[in-house]
């Protein structure tokens, strides 16, 4: 039962791998909660009870709201897959209230800091400097999440055309438009690649994958998530104050950038690849608290100062 709604989300859905994992655990925590093994959970031996109590279990030892809420989710689309079936005649979690969470404003480096972090471009003369740097303007200057970087395939690049072909969440396509100092930055790394290849002696493995790595015995494989991870960290923890330093404040310093400069929002949404507007709007509250403080320093009726003596 279990193993055909995973088998439903992965292949009709075109969920990913490590989120048809997640439902699975989810799934499978519920039914052990709730007294059974996996393979033999019976849906119309639980009822509504049952899941609010694995609710305050989970919030009881210590698990966020956030997290709850998700898990909680899974077990919704699973029961909508159980009535779609005909398993069930009921949805036990349709009337469940998930606890409430607060939701932080995305977080995003300044200009300036930007400007530090793309200082090296122009000295950058070896394979790894050069990919390590156009790494981060192409982040920055598209918004792609990281899983869609690290997918990115050559003939998804089209510098004639002056786009980026990308896949998202549930290999849904978008196009996303590159500027002239992006497709120089790319002509630069793919002539680095190829003189980087011809070096090896060992035929390259990267089935055509844009950004490679060199491992220490001459093999060209593609780049892993947690390199992509780690050179991002390591180069924005130089220039920026910022607890966070992941891809991810890049894509949100992406749409920040863009709605500071007067992007439509929907635009934003679509070069994002929301889904729902409702995922984008969360910029523009951003935006509204740096012109809130920026009035709250700058007008005199505003926030009272202690003025110094």
């Amino acid at each position: 039962m279990i193993r055909h709604y995973l088998d439903y989300i992965a292949i009709e859905r075109k969920y990913s791998d490590k989120t048809v994992r997640a439902y699975g655990d989810d799934i499978r925590e519920f039914c052990t909660f709730s007294g059974f093994e996996p393979q033999d959970f019976n849906p119309d031996k639980v009822d509504e009870e049952d899941v609010r109590s694995w609710i305050m279990y989970m919030l009881d030892h210590g698990i966020k709201p956030r997290s709850v809420k998700r898990k909680l989710s899974s077990l919704h689309g699973f029961y909508r897959f159980l009535l779609k079936t005909g398993l069930t005649d009921k949805d036990i979690t349709q009337r469940i209230v998930a606890p409430k969470t607060d939701k932080p404003l995305p977080v995003f480096f300044k200009p300036g800091e930007m400007e530090r972090a793309t200082a090296e471009e122009q000295a950058a003369d070896d394979f790894e400097s050069i990919r390590d740097c156009l790494i981060i303007e192409m982040l920055y200057q598209t918004g792609m999440r990281r899983a869609e970087m690290i997918g990115l395939k050559d003939g998804d690049v089209e510098t004639a055309a002056a786009q980026i072909r990308v896949f998202g969440k549930r290999k849904k396509e978008r196009i996303v438009p590159i500027g002239d100092k992006l497709i120089g930055q790319i002509h630069q790394y793919l002539s680095a690649r190829a003189d980087m290849i011809a070096e090896n002696v060992l035929t390259p493995d990267a089935n055509g994958i844009f950004f490679v790595r060199l491992k220490k015995n001459g093999e060209v494989v593609p780049m892993a998530p947690k390199t992509l991870y780690t050179i991002v960290c390591a180069r924005m923890g130089e220039v920026s104050t910022l607890k966070k330093h992941s891809p991810h404040v890049l894509r949100h310093t992406f749409a920040t950038t863009m709605l500071n400069n007067g992007a439509d929002i929907r635009t934003i949404q679509s070069l994002l690849g929301h889904s729902s507007l409702a995922a984008t709007q969360v910029y523009t509250h951003t935006t509204f608290e740096q012109i809130k403080q920026t009035y709250n320093h700058a007008h005199p009726r505003a926030i009272k100062r202690k003025e110094t003596p």
